[in-house]
């Protein structure tokens, strides 16, 4: 089966970005939200805050 990368409807905390990237990548979703935060962290937080608006804005809401 095909997988595409698309928001998460169980794995949501706040839009389903990183549930939806941990579940295209086999991944717990608690792993990819560390690494947004460990990404953040020297950025203050405006690096993964914009692409995590940008992924919200293109990534399709999950069809099941």
């Amino acid at each position: 089966m095909k997988r595409k990368l698309c928001l998460s409807k169980n794995n949501k905390v706040f839009a389903g970005v990183c549930g939806g990237f941990g579940e295209f990548f086999r991944l717990d979703p608690v792993l990819i939200r560390i690494l947004w935060v460990l990404i953040g962290l020297p950025t203050y937080f405006a690096l993964p805050l914009v692409l995590y608006v940008i992924c919200w804005a293109i990534m399709p809401a999950q069809k099941d």
